[in-house]
């Protein structure tokens, strides 16, 4: 669907880490590295079906990758902020997975979905006029992050600012274009953007800043920022992070709604995890579900990252449990 950088799937605080994920396995291919499964197990069968559920981080394996603007320090205003933050005040979890639905599923374009959410959530309205000038939001190269960009497009304009949104890439791109003023604004996801800017001004050794609580995240971040010239406004409460998936069917047949759950009744031969080849190997992926949960599947299928290959292979009961990105619009409800 998409292709994704993660610096969540990798060694936080690595640069190289931030490189964007793609599957390159082959479908159905089996790991040769995946954690043993417990041989008195019997585990859990994957369970066909068409609706995808996410298990809920009950320890909280992953970090907080809130939506949150990010703002070139010198461009900000008080009524920039104003406007940004009265999206991030709209957005959560599940409504950022139905943008993500209308535009992947629905094949509605970016600027539509943006333009019927802002409508219905009167984004637009009792704005406060900022001084005027004109702001490039720069955007990613994947479907959310562009209409999140949208998103932001629309309140500044209702705030009074000259507004153009310009897709550009990876953040190794967009990142540098925002430290010097060349875009004003971007979408970005708190801590994945905490661990790059770390490891660019203290490191790549350096110790990961992103934490599962979101305000200590938001604390290193806006420390990191400060260093080149970046401002942050609210983080949302969407995310968007790594999640663990299993049908709808798979989680009814086992009773599991927790990856508690999911360790406790599932670990053992039967059971078929699925993933990005990396996974096995990864602390937010395989390697965290083992050492967090004490999770062994009997099995390891490689596939991609939370995309089309890890999804059909859920839905049609190749796989037990999959990777997933926890706004994908193929979890939305109904």
């Amino acid at each position: 669907m998409r292709a994704r950088k993660r610096l969540v799937l990798g060694a936080l605080g690595a640069l190289a880490g931030a490189m964007i994920l793609t599957g390159c396995g082959e479908e159905g291919s089996s790991g040769t590295d995946a954690p043993a499964a417990d041989a008195s197990g019997a585990g859990c069968a994957p369970a066909a079906g068409s609706k995808l559920v996410v298990l809920e981080d009950d320890k909280k394996l992953q970090n907080t990758d809130n939506v949150v603007p990010a703002i070139n320090a010198k461009a900000s205003t008080p009524e920039m902020i104003a406007a940004l933050n009265k999206v991030s005040g709209a957005l959560d979890t599940t409504k950022l997975i139905a943008l993500n639905k209308a535009v992947d599923v629905d094949r509605k374009t970016p600027k539509v979905a943006a333009e019927d959410f802002a409508q219905a959530n009167a984004l637009a309205y009792n704005l406060q006029k900022g001084q005027g000038g004109k702001v490039i939001i720069g955007a990613a190269n994947f479907s959310e992050n562009q209409t999140l960009a949208e998103l932001y497009r629309i309140v500044l304009t209702a705030a009074g600012y000259q507004v153009t949104v310009q897709q550009i890439g990876n953040r190794e791109l967009y990142e540098p274009a925002l430290e010097k003023g060349e875009i004003q604004v971007v979408p970005e996801y708190a801590a994945t953007l905490a661990d790059f800017l770390n490891a660019k001004v203290n490191g790549a050794s350096a110790p990961a800043i992103s934490s599962p609580d979101l305000d200590k995240t938001m604390s290193g971040l806006k420390e990191a920022g400060q260093k080149v010239g970046l401002t942050f406004g609210r983080p949302s409460a969407a995310q968007d992070q790594n999640a663990f998936a299993v049908t709808q069917e798979f989680a009814d047949k086992y009773s599991v709604k927790t990856l508690s759950d999911l360790a406790a009744k599932c670990s053992g031969s039967a059971t078929v995890m699925g993933g990005p080849p990396e996974c096995p190997q990864r602390p937010k992926c395989q390697k965290g579900l083992v050492d967090t949960y004490g999770f062994k599947a009997g099995s390891f299928s490689s596939l991609d990252a939370g995309g089309p290959q890890t999804k059909n292979a859920l839905t049609t009961g190749a796989i037990s449990v999959g990777l997933v990105f926890s706004s994908d619009g193929a979890l939305a409800a109904g």
